[in-house]
């Protein structure tokens, strides 16, 4: 069985096997979403609305467990170790045809030593499922926002504050044996999964034992919908999406287009709707290169 959505498609009959790894338990929902992203990845960063929107309307059917994925992964320790020759690998991968990220001034400021990077986010993972995601979130608002180079300590701290993590703890585990074994396991997974790029979605459902349907890429937001509907067997409603200042008051800071993405409405509805917001100064505008944020003010 297969669908598509114009070009590209994917096929319905995609399968992989699950990889369980200790450190990580799941809530038990009929379904479990296995969400592959590397932090450095502009292609991961454009799925975040459509994530948000997919729980925010469905959420009570699927827990989702990021994985950490990058082809950077794909050498040894001794290599992690050896900031020359790590930055020799990186510019060989970012200079292969289509490449994950575009803008060139990131990738020479931000993966010189992208395993710190990836480290902090397991480590701060390990502080709970919410705090990771509050951290990966903050960190890949640094990469593509401010265009910031966090491979060092002192930035990746930074974070963790900003995250609203336990920085004494996030000190501790940053270097620790637990975020090493975290990002192992990762790497673990991609692998029995195999996974080759960045965004992958590997959907599992309690019907299905071990097997799992995996998509490679990104597709528009009916498509997930599509595939939740067909592995539950049944026409599922979406949950009413929370009033506006109530989004924004968790998420704190998102674009314009991130909001008509989720909300389903055009562009200029959501510059209205958040103008609106700022007259009562709940948030505030930001300007980004050529795209508006919004940031929560209380």
């Amino acid at each position: 069985m297969s669908f598509k959505q114009t070009e590209p498609y994917f096929d319905l009959n995609s399968r992989t096997k699950r990889v369980q790894c200790s450190y990580f338990d799941l809530l038990k929902k009929p379904i479990e979403i296995y969400l592959f992203i590397d932090p450095i990845c502009s292609k991961s960063w454009a799925l975040n609305p459509y994530i948000k929107k997919l729980q925010l309307e469905y959420g009570r059917f699927f827990t989702i467990r990021p994985i950490l994925y990058s082809k950077l992964l794909k050498i040894n320790q001794q290599m992690i170790d050896n900031p020359d020759k790590l930055q020799q690998l990186a510019n060989k991968v970012n200079r292969q045809k289509g490449r994950c990220t575009e803008r060139q001034p990131l990738i020479e400021n931000s993966i010189k030593y992208p395993a710190d990077i990836l480290f902090a986010i397991k480590a701060a993972e390990l502080q709970g499922t919410k705090a990771g995601r509050r951290y990966l979130h903050k960190v890949q608002e640094r990469l593509f926002l401010s265009h910031a180079d966090i491979s060092i300590d002192e930035g990746l701290i930074q974070i963790a504050s900003e995250a609203n993590l336990d920085v004494e703890e996030f000190k501790r585990d940053l270097h620790s044996n637990s975020a090493r074994k975290a990002l192992q396991c990762d790497l673990k997974v991609s692998k029995e999964m195999e996974i080759d790029q960045t965004p992958s979605i590997v959907f599992f459902s309690e019907s299905e034992e071990d097997e799992g349907l995996k998509i490679s890429g990104s597709y528009g937001y009916d498509i997930y919908v599509k595939v939740l509907t067909t592995l539950l067997q049944k026409d599922i409603k979406p949950f009413n999406k929370p009033d506006i200042e109530d989004f924004i008051s968790y998420y704190r800071f998102i674009s314009s287009n991130e909001i008509a993405i989720i909300y389903d409405w055009s562009l200029k509805k959501a510059d209205r709707e958040m103008k609106k917001l700022q007259l009562k100064q709940i948030v505030s505008q930001v300007q980004i290169d050529k795209d508006f944020y919004w940031h929560y003010n209380k």
